[in-house]
């Protein structure tokens, strides 16, 4: 710190005054001290300058000047001193931090750690007491606009000038006030107070559902404690812990890097937005502790090199926890189901406002000054109100509400995890699946199959018996073999599991270097050699430069000024590391020979037939080397980087297998089934690749892949103007294409016009970079991408993916950066291309039910009231009903419904074009079936009339104020019980006449003797369940004396319970024969206009 303190007592008491009470900000509880409390948690330490506190029950270390326990709790004073400008707090405290300024030996000293042995667990779990849990605190929810949206939002705030109205209209506009118009206003209120009460209560389940998904998301480090190295929750980090980050790792905490590799970096856009790299190093030169490059930020991610570091900051604490609860205002960008919903509510409400102001011109212009008694200013308004109420399908919202947190529960039951519920319905568009292959396709449990020289080759147990078989000067090269793949290796035994079997034995590190590791195991120990050798510089393989490099100490060469020289050691691809390789380890001479043509053709051909075989083939090589910088230092690193690789000498290669998954085969069939074309992108080289795409169907055709010349010549056929989409099959060419990375720099745009028109293609030795260009090159052309991955090297493309689809076993960046995350097997991907065109059709479905009964057969009776001055056939209070009630049940039920057909069997979806309500459903829903059920309804409305009345439905029409006292010989009392009770035999014929539909509705193109809901594989129990619940509603509306006083309904004579039964059967009738018409003429007029 800059300043000091005083000593002694005097020291203890400004310590009581400034820490007589601390706040602790997480919990919110208050914490008093007295003096003694103080003197027992702080000693003085003689002589140590600065701040020189430690806690007691830590042993006293005469180097220790900053300890964590009194800085924690002047942070958490300065934190309730400055609740009012939080901002600037955050800022103000990282400025006082000096983590990144101490030398790594005071900063070990500071916590009583080391770098080798790490903190003791007793000392952890005290450090976890105090500071809680490394985690960060969610979010709180802004309730108070939560309940705007769930009392406003949608339908609702359309609702809420019904329930206006309806209170004008029961006063003043009533004389005397009329108690329907009041008890119609709390009614609505009541939709839409249960309505949002649903949708609170559905948001909180859904977000607890999403929740226990992203837990289930591992997060885990590897940290040194008590000397042993091992991987733990990072949850359970704590201050003072030694953590070891390597590429592709999530940063778990604030550390202060103590250990780095020259090429380290790492990804900050998290909390900067920039999209730069920064590197990391192990000095600072005096900048802040938030721009010092030696502080790696929690929630960063490690793009390139590995280091080591202590942890400063745990969970609130930290840059993200901090900055977390300050920024809490993300917009989230609404997804493709969320704008298809919007539109479908938009549409309804516009048709909605069209026919309540055709019925005001109306009444303006005519019916007022022409029919004055007939339709009052209540009776007009009411009428609007009920066009409102009936157009407004008000169970819509809950049965989509219900449908997505369905299938987030099904996602879950099949292993995939999807980040936010709407994620799934986009894979159900996906038309290109652009797929890793190591660790995606294939397990990552690599395993070393051959191994050889230049001049002799072994599979990976005749290498072994051939230890035993040579003589000693012949061993000399299998052992200089051995200690190059043992030195240039990055992966360890896990020293949990280092007495194990070796097969048994976990490994830290990645799957190739752990292969080398546990193959060169099997026949000396690999620990004895490192053991030997100290090393002194690395760059860790990545998948720009393909390539690894050790260096260590030598003395056995020297040169003239007595320099030692150093033994570097290189592994990587052939085709990088060969055009640098000037010579090579004979295995029969026993010696270095020149790489001459003659060598360089046996080598190529060697590493051709095992890439052919599916195996990943690296060479080792290794150099002396006399360096002229200094070791540490920046010069150093960028003169080994540079001469390193030059004049190599190859030792020996391998070839390693990575087996594709089980089931990977199956998924790119289904996939392929599905009309989505499967790729493989990965950085492997070409032939390998082609090998294992043709291993699981990625590559299907028996000739020989097109190349890059082959494109070039496509394109120069290619008709001139735009071309048609490749969406179709007919217009792609049905050949495999195999590219390089060397291939992807020569692309132009007219070029990829021709690649992305390939049905089968690998591209192989691609850079992060390339993938990425590949995903933007594909959507340019109205494709539909999803990216699945598990490197640090595909977290650009699945970021930048419609989809993006991490393998769980994949690192922390590449989880990060997907939307979903596929947690078993591989072919669980199918499974949600399963269930995001199946909430796509149910969501139709449910629609398609509603739209008849709850919008077009009520509108229609208000129509034909205004227009041609029927007597209303159906109350607002019972379209109320229907909407709300006896059609929410039964259109539940439809959200259970199984595919009706393999799903796979349909093209994917064009969300451009296929919109969630389209003209075949308005066509279904309105001119078919809701026609229908209109037409029935009203007959059966003017049957009752004349039945029960014997006023002929010609009396009806146009009568407008004579439907009064004397019609017909009635008095008013008796017209209205006929008109009330008319109006509950149309209620419950529609009710009735959509049990017909709902049968009708779960299948599209299926006949119910096909696909009925009884039998196995489509049954469905719940629709007689809605059925019944409906049936019940109805008795209760039209029966219930307390019902029929307040809102005007009345008792339906038995009869007409009975008739709407058959002609609901009729409407099933009815579309099966129209069905049957569609399967028959599939390319018919019927055809192309069904839903």
């Amino acid at each position: 710190m800059p300043h000091s303190l005083p000593q002694g007592d005097a020291l203890y008491d400004q310590c009581f005054t400034h820490f007589i009470m601390s706040v602790d900000i997480e919990s919110g509880d208050e914490k008093v001290h007295t003096k003694g409390d103080i003197r027992e948690e702080l000693r003085p330490i003689s002589g140590a300058p600065g701040l020189a506190f430690h806690d007691s029950s830590s042993p006293a270390n005469p180097n220790l000047s900053l300890p964590i326990g009194f800085r924690t709790l002047s942070i958490q004073v300065a934190d309730s001193q400055h609740l009012g400008r939080p901002q600037d707090d955050v800022v103000n405290f990282f400025e006082q931090l000096t983590y990144h300024n101490v030398s790594v030996e005071k900063l070990c000293a500071m916590f009583g750690t080391t770098a080798d042995r790490g903190i003791e667990n007793i000392v952890a779990a005290r450090n976890i007491q105090r500071d809680g849990k490394n985690t960060i605190a969610k979010a709180k929810p802004k309730y108070i606009w939560k309940l705007i949206t769930y009392l406003f939002g949608g339908f609702c705030s359309i609702l809420w000038v019904a329930v206006i109205v309806f209170f004008i209209c029961w006063q003043p506009l009533s004389n005397p006030p009329s108690p329907t118009n009041l008890a119609l206003a709390i009614v609505i209120i009541g939709v839409i107070l249960s309505q949002a009460s649903f949708s609170a209560f559905q948001d909180w389940s859904t977000g607890r559902i999403m929740n226990s998904i992203l837990d289930l998301i591992p997060s885990e480090c590897v940290a040194i404690r008590e000397g042993k190295t091992s991987r733990i929750p990072a949850a359970d980090l704590a201050v003072g812990d030694v953590v070891i980050l390597s590429v592709g790792n999530k940063v778990p905490a604030d550390i202060r890097l103590i250990e780095t590799s020259d090429d380290l970096r790492f990804d900050r856009a998290v909390l900067t937005g920039e999209s730069e790299e920064v590197g990391g190093h192990v000095d600072s030169l005096g900048e802040t502790f938030l721009e010092a490059p030696n502080i790696a930020l929690m929630g960063t991610h490690v793009t390139n090199g590995h280091a080591k570091g202590v942890v400063v900051l745990t969970g609130g604490r930290t840059v993200m926890g901090r900055i977390s609860r300050l920024t809490n205002k993300t917009k989230v960008k609404p997804t493709l189901i969320q704008q298809e919903i919007w539109r479908f509510v938009r549409i309804i409400i516009l048709l909605t406002i069209l026919l309540g102001l055709s019925i005001v011109i109306i009444w303006l212009a005519w019916l007022h000054r022409d029919h004055k008694p007939f339709l009052t200013v209540v009776a007009m308004l009411n009428d609007v109100m009920g066009c409102i109420v009936a157009f407004i399908p008000e169970g819509m919202p809950v049965a989509v509400t219900l449908t997505l947190s369905l299938i987030a529960r099904r996602m879950k039951e099949i292993s995939v995890l999807p980040k936010s519920l709407s994620t799934v319905e986009t894979l159900g568009c996906v038309t290109v699946i652009c797929s890793d292959k190591t660790g995606t396709l294939t397990q990552n449990k690599m395993s070393v199959m051959s191994v050889g020289f230049v001049d002799e080759t072994y599979t990976a147990q005749g290498f072994r018996e051939s230890l035993t078989g040579v003589s000693a000067r012949a061993r000399a090269a299998f052992q200089q073999f051995h200690k190059a793949a043992v030195l240039c290796n990055g992966a360890t035994f896990d020293s949990a599991t280092v007495d194990l079997p070796l097969e048994s034995r976990e490994i830290n590190g990645d799957a190739t270097d752990g292969a080398i590791l546990r193959f060169v195991e099997s026949f000396g120990d690999a620990s004895a050699i490192r053991a030997s050798e100290s090393e002194i510089y690395r760059v860790p393989f990545n998948s720009r430069n393909k390539w690894m490099l050790t260096m260590y100490d030598s003395l056995s060469v020297q040169d003239a000024e007595k320099k030692s020289a150093s033994l570097i050691f290189v592994k990587g691809a052939p085709d990088v590391l060969i055009p640098n390789c000037t010579s090579y380890l004979s295995a029969l001479t026993n010696d270095i020979q020149p790489f001459d043509s003659a060598a360089r053709a046996r080598l190529l051909a060697t590493q051709e037939e095992w890439a052919r075989g599916g195996q990943r083939v690296i060479i080792l090589c290794m150099r002396e080397y006399i360096p002229y910088h200094s070791v540490g230092t920046n010069d150093f690193g960028i003169e080994v980087t540079k001469n390193g690789l030059e004049e190599l000498t190859i030792v020996g290669i391998l070839g390693l297998m990575d087996p594709p998954r089980l089931e990977s085969a199956v998924a790119v069939k289904d996939c392929r089934r599905a009309g989505v074309r499967f790729f493989m992108v990965t950085g492997d080289f070409g032939l390998t690749a082609a090998a294992i795409g043709r291993q699981i169907g990625i590559i299907t055709t028996h000739a020989e892949p097109d190349s890059f010349a082959d494109v070039v010549k496509q394109m120069n056929e290619m008709p001139n103007g735009p071309l048609p989409s490749c969406r179709d099959p007919a217009n792609r060419i049905q050949k495999s294409l195999v590219l390089e990375g060397k291939d992807l720099v020569l692309l132009q745009e007219n070029h990829w016009d021709v690649v992305t028109r390939y049905e089968e293609i690998v591209f192989a030795r691609t850079t992060p970079e390339q993938k990425l260009s590949i995903v933007n090159s594909f959507q340019k052309r109205d494709n539909v991408v999803a990216v699945t991955g598990d490197g640090v090297n595909d977290a650009p493309a699945l970021k930048a993916a419609d989809v993006g689809v991490a393998v769980v076993t994949g690192s922390d960046v590449a989880m990060e950066a997907a939307d979903l995350v596929l947690m078993g097997n591989f072919d669980s991907i199918v499974g949600g291309i399963r269930l995001g065109r199946l909430v796509f059709q149910n969501l139709q479905k449910v629609i398609a039910y509603l739209l008849p009964a709850g919008s077009w057969s009520e509108a229609w009776p208000v129509v034909i009231n205004a227009y041609l001055g029927v007597p209303l056939p159906l109350s607002s209070f019972l379209m109320i009903i229907i909407c709300c009630f006896t059609d929410l049940s039964p259109c539940l039920s439809l959200i259970m419904e199984k595919e009706e057909f393999d799903l796979l069997t349909l093209p994917p979806r064009n969300h451009r074009k296929d919109h969630l309500i389209n003209f075949k459903i308005y066509t279904q829903a309105y001119f078919f079936i809701g026609m229908i059920e209109t037409v029935i309804a009203h007959v059966m409305f003017f049957f009752y009339m004349w039945r029960a009345a014997r006023i002929p439905p010609g009396d009806l029409f146009l009568a407008f104020e004579k439907y009064s006292e004397g019609f017909h010989g009635y008095t008013q009392d008796e017209l209205n019980h006929f008109n009330f009770v008319g109006q509950s035999v149309y209620f419950v014929t529609v009710v009735i006449l959509q049990w017909g539909n709902l049968l009708s509705v779960r299948n599209k193109r299926l006949s119910i003797l096909q696909a009925d809901p009884i039998r196995k594989e489509r049954r469905n129990p719940w629709i007689f369940v809605g059925v019944i619940v409906a049936f019940l509603i109805a008795i209760f509306v039209t029966e219930v004396h307390g019902i029929q006083n307040l809102f005007l309904t009345a008792s339906v004579p038995v009869e007409f319970w009975l008739i709407p039964l058959p002609l609901a059967l009729g409407i099933l009738f009815l579309d099966e024969i129209r069905k049957l018409l569609v399967r028959v003429y599939p390319r018919g007029l019927l055809a192309r206009i069904a839903w």
